[in-house]
């Protein structure tokens, strides 16, 4: 027993020691494979970008040469034979494998630790990692950020060197560095290079102030990460894009930018013909892969389920406003004259297209369904359908276009229409197709399929006036030669647009644009606060009428002119409503005073005046001349006129008699002030101090 127990004990200490040598065995070839940086580098890229075939991984690599071939399979054979690369043989692509990634994390550690215990100067990089200061950096980033010439930026990086070396700091981050790399251009004088180099982004202070700010937080998360992200590509465009003049006359006032976070990476309107759309489907090829595909609409379900899709991707490449031209006929055609399913479905289908939409920094975009007058029996149907939305939508975001001259079926379902205005829906009547704001889809050919349209940019017409010594004529001519940069920055925006459809980063209106003209673009420039510019500066108090209509004639034939020696004869001028009346307004204030008013014990800045706003109750008095004059400048201008009724303060009776009268108006959108509440959501007329539901005194317009 003794020799067997003996024997036993023998075999357990030979065997035990040889499994121990295995491993040990194992873990010094693993060693030996990370004394390479090659061999490293070739994980940390199949970390970050695998998995890639044999060609791109010996480009990513840098073997770009044939000399460098063996080296390059030397090096992947050795991470194969240990586990830590592994062949999709199927597939013929190289994936980084657990083990792999083990070894890359430690070898990550290794190097961090190697660095801080040498008592060297290391840096946090944007990349989450810790190296060690490389001043060789420096140069590589001003050659190939700045464009600045070789020599002359070794001379910067050594300034910049031997300041990092007197700070006392332990940790250096990439950020420290880029500062002190401008500060030293600056000194310099070199303010080209130190744009091109800055880098984009928020202090952090005014992030955290995001997140006590209601405005912000009543998207959630979505309307702070958009508000952050929207303010790095704002400075970019302002800084990187836009030519110098044209980003120093927005900074100055002189015109306004709106929306400048998606400016150059979208348009603000798009005019969608949907029948192509709902009788064959719409392909989004390989982008948008967790969505689910929109097809061919075969049955009545089939609506309410394409249209929150098509809603929610419209909404991630428009910016503004998308018009859904024939959708509602379409639909109608298939569901034939079965009323009670139009109201059904179409309400079930302005609910769900309210979810999964994309938020910016203007809002959700306006999904608009137009409707023809003339479909008497279809209208009552789908005002109900729109009115339970509204129900249940505080601020709406979906709203429907009256087209045509059938004045008796307006009148037929005036009571729905007032319910519908005093409920804040956004509701238009027209006699030819235009969007929500009076923008015209198109001069040339009504019956294009697709129109995309950027509008964002306005002048300041008080801004002119104001230099004009109260000379008409030379407002004018200065208006003239204003003209000229706002089509220049257009035309720039026109292209950045182009080329992202080209590239597929908009992969919908790049799918849409196969049925349209790609160049096919209205290009609107927009006048802000012409009456302020006539009556007020320039004194024009009785023929003030007579001398807009020579303003506006002026700027439509110089940007019809300009435009067509440019060859773009896609030129417009309107005066809708946008963000810049109360910017150029408070920075006219700033510059010239009195543009106060005084508003209880508070003063408020005046809000320039855009497109044409009449009182509900002035047009129940005064119908004639109000019709003929705003029908007159909606002739001139070629880009179309924001023109809003004002009935917040009219009884039910004389709101539909309002509505009535203002038919003979080319487009009108009759306009109801409510407030909001903050707190529930419950809406409230304007003259309400207290929420009769929550309590809350927090309010929004």
């Amino acid at each position: 027993m003794e020799i067997e127990a003996s024997h036993d004990l023998i075999t357990q200490t030979e065997t035990r020691p040889s499994g121990i040598l295995q491993a040990a065995k194992r873990v010094r070839m693993i060693f030996s494979v990370m004394a390479s940086p090659n061999r490293i580098d070739i994980l940390r890229i199949l970390n970050s970008k695998g998995p890639l075939t044999y060609s791109e991984l010996k480009s990513l690599a840098g073997f770009k040469s044939k000399k460098e071939s063996g080296k390059f399979a030397y090096h992947l054979r050795k991470l194969l034979r240990q586990s830590l690369v592994a062949l999709n043989k199927a597939e013929r692509r190289y994936t980084i494998t657990n083990l792999g990634k083990l070894v890359l994390s430690l070898a990550r550690q290794i190097e961090e630790r190697s660095i801080i215990e040498s008592g060297k100067m290391y840096v946090r990089t944007s990349r989450h990692s810790i190296e060690e200061f490389n001043s060789n950096r420096i140069t590589q980033s001003l050659v190939r950020e700045a464009n600045m010439p070789l020599e002359q930026a070794h001379k910067i990086t050594e300034e910049v060197e031997n300041k990092v070396y007197k700070f006392q700091t332990v940790y250096l981050t990439s950020s420290l560095i880029r500062e002190t790399v401008n500060s030293i251009l600056i000194e310099h004088g070199y303010e080209e290079f130190r744009s091109k180099l800055a880098r984009l982004g928020l202090p952090g202070s005014d992030i955290s102030d995001m997140f006590n700010n209601p405005i912000y937080s009543k998207n959630g998360v979505e309307g702070i990460l958009s508000e952050t992200s929207l303010a790095v590509f704002s400075e970019n465009l302002l800084f990187n894009m836009l030519p110098k003049d044209i980003t120093d006359m927005h900074l100055a006032g002189e015109l306004n930018i709106s929306n400048t976070g998606l400016w150059n990476l979208m348009p603000d309107t798009i005019f969608i013909d949907t029948r192509h759309i709902i009788e064959n489907g719409l392909k989004f090829k390989g982008k948008y892969l967790n969505v689910s595909r929109i097809n061919p609409v075969r049955t009545i379900d089939d609506i309410t389920a394409i249209l929150p899709v098509l809603v929610s991707v419209l909404s991630r490449e428009t910016s503004r406003e998308i018009i859904l031209d024939n959708f509602i006929s379409t639909i109608i055609n298939k569901i034939q004259n079965n009323h009670e399913d139009i109201e059904s479905v179409f309400c079930r289908a302005f609910i769900s297209s309210s979810l999964s939409r994309s938020y910016s920094s203007s809002g959700f975009p306006v999904i608009t369904f137009p409707i023809s007058i003339d479909e008497r029996p279809v209208i009552r149907p789908i005002l109900n359908a729109y009115m339970k939305y509204l129900d249940q939508t505080p601020i709406p975001t979906i709203g429907l276009s009256l087209v045509g001259n059938g004045q008796d079926s307006v009148k037929e379902n005036s009571d729905l229409i007032g319910n519908i205005v005093k409920h804040g829906g956004i509701l238009s009547i027209s006699k030819s197709f235009r969007s929500h704001t009076g923008l015209v889809k198109t001069q040339i050919d009504e019956k294009s399929s697709s129109v995309l349209s950027l509008q964002s940019l306005a002048i300041n017409l008080p801004r002119l006036a104001y230099q004009s010594n109260k000379d008409e004529i030379y407002f004018r001519a200065r208006l003239a030669l204003m003209i000229k940069p706002a089509i220049s920055a257009l035309l720039v925006r026109k292209n950045s647009i182009l080329e992202m459809i080209r590239r597929e980063m908009l992969p919908i209106l790049a799918n849409i644009t196969q049925m349209m003209q790609l160049s096919k673009m209205n290009l609107v420039i927009n006048l802000t606060g012409i009456r302020e510019s006539v009556y007020n500066i320039l004194g024009h108090e009785f023929d003030g009428e007579e001398i807009i209509q020579k303003v506006l004639q002026t700027a439509v034939a110089v940007a019809s002119d300009q435009g067509k020696h440019l060859g773009d004869d896609s030129i417009r001028i309107a005066m809708i409503t946008d963000d810049s009346s109360t910017r150029l307004a408070s920075l006219d204030s700033e510059k010239y005073g009195n543009m106060y008013h005084q508003a209880g014990d508070e003063m408020m800045i005046k809000s320039y005046s855009q497109g044409i706003l009449i009182n509900g109750r002035d047009l129940l008095s005064n119908t004639g001349p109000i019709i003929e004059s705003s029908n007159s400048i909606d002739k001139l201008l070629n880009g179309g006129v924001s023109l809003n009724v004002d009935v917040s303060d009219l009884s039910d009776n004389e709101l539909m008699d309002c509505i009535g009268k203002s038919q003979d108006l080319n487009f009108f959108r009759p306009v109801y002030k409510n407030k909001i509440c903050i707190s529930c959501g419950t809406k409230r007329s304007l003259v309400s101090e207290v929420c009769q539901k929550c309590g809350s005194t927090n309010f929004t317009i």
